[in-house]
């Protein structure tokens, strides 16, 4: 298998992690991959996904698999099934909807980042940046106040928690995250005792 990827992309990074804890690390070949706005990547666009966004798993037999969660899935299943993602029950669903929070908090704090970084400085739109990041600011607060999700056995969620955090500290250094939010630094800083968050944290800024 290989996997399209950049070492910045947190999306790519829950791949990486999920990989690691299911013994799968060594079955993937990571591809360096660039999808940048505004830069097109007609090859990658055409060829692989048109929606020019990592990460994609690329399966020996030619299949495509996109979308982080859905790589994650089918690892999850490649490795016997519900390891990092419940099988069935009220817990896959709370499961899978906390990742789908995750997930949207991680989509609003790249908008922030383009909005506010790569969009030329007289088109940029302070409230709409602002409001995307009142969004995962939230989000952070609702999973301050979740103590199951801090403290259950190791999944998906807390994976896309971990790289939510980590993000925030990689493209957003002065937001103050953990002083507002002294469980999730906790939560934080004994992920990072698990080899395959060490391992993976972003490259320096």
């Amino acid at each position: 298998m290989k996997l399209t990827f950049s070492p910045a992309s947190p999306f790519a990074r829950k791949v990486r992690i999920a990989a690691i804890e299911l013994g799968l690390i060594d079955k993937i070949e990571f591809v360096p991959t660039t999808v940048a706005p505004g830069q097109p990547n007609e090859p990658y666009s055409h060829d692989i996904n048109p929606l020019k966004k990592l990460p994609v798993l690329l399966l020996d037999n030619g299949d495509i698999i996109l979308d982080s969660y859905v790589i994650v899935e089918y690892l999850d299943e490649l490795a016997g099934g519900g390891k990092l993602i419940p099988a069935s029950g009220p817990a896959r669903w709370k499961v899978k909807s906390d990742h789908s929070l995750l997930q949207g908090m991680l989509d609003s704090m790249l908008l922030c980042r383009y909005e506010n970084i790569v969009r030329p400085q007289p088109l940029r739109w302070q409230a709409w940046s602002d409001d995307h990041w009142h969004r995962a600011w939230l989000g952070m607060a609702h999973f301050e106040a979740q103590p199951d999700v801090l403290s259950r056995t190791f999944d998906i969620a807390q994976i896309g928690l971990v790289c939510v955090l980590d993000y925030a500290d990689f493209r957003f250094p002065d937001c103050g995250w953990r002083k507002a939010y002294p469980k999730l630094d906790a939560f934080h800083q004994k992920m990072l005792e698990r080899p395959s968050v060490n391992i993976s944290l972003p490259p320096p800024a």
